[in-house]
């Protein structure tokens, strides 16, 4: 077998972990959380660069422990985790040999990129790291290869030797995550080549889709996994998508949606406001309804500590992913028919899960332009089976209880005779597809 077969073997199955997670730990955390005003602090208010080294090199979480924080994101249902192993800041949270300016080298005295890979990877979770391109401090990045090809050729070549330190000292990394690779295209930062000594490194490992523009003269889809621009080697090309801040299916490749646990900033920030679990749950239903995952941020505190907020919010979800965790994990995008009224669809088989966002107390729930036939009808959240009457375009639930069944989304499971799918009517929503298919629906109107 050639290495080439075995490289595809294994991004397939990389790919079926992916799909079937859906749910994974973001973990935003470097010396910037000092300042508790979010993880770019040093840019957005313009700090002095040497004072915000020196506080970095001083930085000692004494509080942090990587097996407290698996134990909380196995508990609450994630199943990977991405740790920012160095960010815009260039500050290293690892032992890395191209430069002391790094925890391990510094007054902390730890590589916590191997304390949070050991303790992750012996929870059962699958281990990502983030990197990022940027260094804030270094003139040569914001200057790039045209005003300083010298100072840009070190600093690529310094980037690209963290990249493989980081995917040849801690045994199999699952993920590697860039980011910051603005304002520079993936032929600056020789994308192809960094992704193929990442494929070599690590053969089953995905990559995803933050490594420069293409030039606009390449077109994406005649690229190829081993090189030209290479997948993963682009915004355009990747193993997987990254939408920020909004949930958007890519439809011929995988995504997760990231997505911050506050109103908006990643590291830890005195004072911001935390989502409810509702919100986060419902980001989390949606992200998997419409066959992508949801990347949930966390910045811990200076010292180390996951915020009690973000501890109590998860949790919530990973006591309702113990009831219902089989709508989400493994599921496919499952926006059969119109629910809107109500609620949220997965599909996974043969089965229709219906996630009730709105509890309306009513004894019967209405669902119209089901096509496949429904064979049971349970409520998840108690067990209950539930009666149900199905003409050719409505189906009709009964004996739903006035009290909403649990503190977050009850939800039905639809167990169907075949794959879930629509009326031809049905297929579109309101507002798309073909108007005319509704003139029929319309006729049935009398004066």
């Amino acid at each position: 077998m050639t290495n080439r077969q075995v490289d595809t073997h294994s991004q397939s199955d990389a790919k079926l972990w992916f799909s079937e997670a859906r749910y994974g730990m973001f973990i935003h955390w470097g010396a910037y959380a000092q300042y508790e005003r979010g993880e770019q602090v040093l840019f957005r208010e313009h700090l002095d660069q040497n004072e915000y080294a020196r506080e970095a090199r001083a930085w000692k979480p004494s509080r942090f422990n990587a097996v407290v924080w698996a134990d909380l994101a196995r508990r609450a249902g994630f199943r990977y985790a991405v740790l920012t192993a160095r960010h815009h800041d260039g500050y290293c949270l690892w032992d890395s040999h191209t430069t002391r300016y790094t925890t391990a080298a510094q007054t902390a005295g730890r590589d916590f990129v191997c304390e949070y890979v050991e303790a992750f990877r012996a929870a059962g979770l699958k281990v990502g790291l983030y990197y990022s391109l940027a260094d804030w401090r270094i003139p040569a990045y914001w200057d790039g290869p045209a005003k300083d090809p010298v100072g840009w050729y070190h600093f690529r070549d310094y980037v690209h030797a963290q990249v493989e330190e980081l995917l040849t000292l801690y045994g199999k990394i699952d993920v590697i995550w860039f980011d910051g690779a603005w304002p520079h295209s993936a032929q600056d930062w020789r994308s192809s080549e960094l992704v193929q000594m990442i494929r070599k490194l690590q053969p089953d490992i995905l990559i995803n889709n933050r490594l420069g523009s293409l030039p606009a003269d390449i077109d994406p889809s005649h690229q190829n996994a081993d090189g030209g621009a290479g997948a993963g080697a682009s915004r355009e090309l990747g193993d997987f998508g990254t939408p920020e801040h909004h949930i958007t299916a890519e439809t011929n490749r995988l995504w997760e949606s990231c997505q911050t646990s506050t109103w908006r900033l990643w590291g830890f920030t005195r004072g911001e406001h935390w989502r409810p679990a509702d919100l986060m749950l419902d980001m989390l239903v949606e992200s998997a309804g419409k066959g992508g995952n949801l990347l949930l941020n966390v910045g811990p505190t200076a010292e180390g500590e996951l915020p009690p907020e973000f501890i109590e919010r998860v949790e919530q979800i990973g006591q309702w992913l113990q009831v219902h965790g089989e709508a989400i994990y493994g599921s496919e995008a499952g926006d059969v028919c119109e629910f809107i009224t109500y609620g949220r669809q997965i599909r996974k088989g043969n089965n229709l899960y219906l996630v009730i966002r709105f509890w309306d107390g009513r004894a019967e729930m209405h669902m119209a332009g089901l096509e496949t036939r429904v064979q049971k009808a349970v409520l998840m959240s108690t067990g209950q089976e539930l009666a149900f009457d199905q003409s050719e375009d409505h189906l009709v639930l009964h004996g739903l209880p006035a009290e909403r069944p649990n503190s977050l989304f009850p939800v039905i499971r639809l167990e169907c005779a075949g794959r879930p799918t629509a009326r031809p009517w049905a297929v579109d929503r309101l507002w798309s597809g073909d108007a005319s298919r509704m003139t029929m629906w319309a006729r049935d109107y009398r004066e």
